[in-house]
């Protein structure tokens, strides 16, 4: 099995709220003094469906990532746990895209690796959210795609996935060459072992910019956004409470239960 990991840098999601800061005017977010960056943990969990693809069925396991400035500890961390290749998305044209313009360089970029029999993307990003560059990344590229997949299996050439849903999983089968998206719901992923963080540390990645890739900077980054981000922000959290009061316990809880009623809680 060939198969090919997309892997996102992304702020520090377990970062307590109050470090993050925006610049309103540039409508970007500013990284947390003191917290490193890390590989996004849906992303994570891609690779850990890719590696137990590995483990039973061998094969090759290569991860891209694509971003500016990427902190080599962290973009490494899938070689640690156990993948093959680290190719690297990397120049300033990179930054500020939207889904359109990282699903475009990321497919671009698979098209000059060749040879895959899947793609694995975490569900979404977990600094935006968007959820939309796996499938971006399968249209661009003209095959069938799977969404929030909890396992998958190789049955008779064909993958086979149990893909979440409102009310449960449903099962799918998809032919090859394919992506999926995977979702928390495939369970933890693997930690690195010594071994593997030593072999990591060895393994230089792959740098393409994007004349590399077949590309123009104008088609990347910023310059090849679709989207407009028209207002960033934080939002304002505040809270009320009142004290429910009366002269013995039952009379207090009484007055609770009117004021529900008054506010239509119950």
């Amino acid at each position: 099995m060939n198969i090919i990991v997309c892997c996102k840098q992304v702020l520090d999601p377990e970062a307590p709220p109050a470090s993050f800061k925006i610049d309103a005017a540039a409508n970007k977010v500013l990284p947390p003094q003191g917290v490193p960056p890390v590989v996004s943990p849906f992303d994570e969990q891609a690779v850990e469906a890719a590696l137990r693809l590995k483990d039973k069925l061998g094969g090759k396991v290569t991860v891209l990532s694509l971003g500016n400035n990427l902190v080599r500890d962290v973009v490494k961390k899938p070689l640690s746990m156990g993948a093959d290749e680290l190719i690297l998305l990397e120049d300033p044209a990179f930054d500020g895209g939207d889904s359109w313009s990282t699903a475009f360089a990321l497919a671009q970029a698979i098209k000059k690796i060749g040879q895959y029999d899947i793609i694995f993307c975490g569900r979404q990003a977990a600094d935006w959210d968007a959820g939309m560059v796996g499938s971006g990344i399968a249209e661009l590229l003209g095959i069938p795609s799977v969404t929030v997949a909890k396992k998958v299996e190789i049955v008779d050439g064909k993958a086979k996935v149990d893909r979440v849903v409102s009310d449960g999983f449903e099962t799918v089968e998809v032919m090859l060459p394919a992506l999926i998206t995977v979702s928390n719901e495939l369970g933890e992923p693997r930690y690195a072992t010594l071994k593997g963080i030593m072999a990591a540390a060895k393994k230089a990645p792959i740098v393409w910019g994007p004349a590399a890739i077949g590309v123009n900077a104008a088609q990347v980054g910023s310059s090849g956004r679709r989207q407009r981000l028209v207002k960033l922000f934080q939002p304002v959290r505040e809270g009320k409470c009142e004290i429910m009061k009366g002269e013995t316990p039952a009379e207090a809880g009484t007055n609770l239960a009117l004021k529900l009623r008054e506010v239509k809680v119950i």
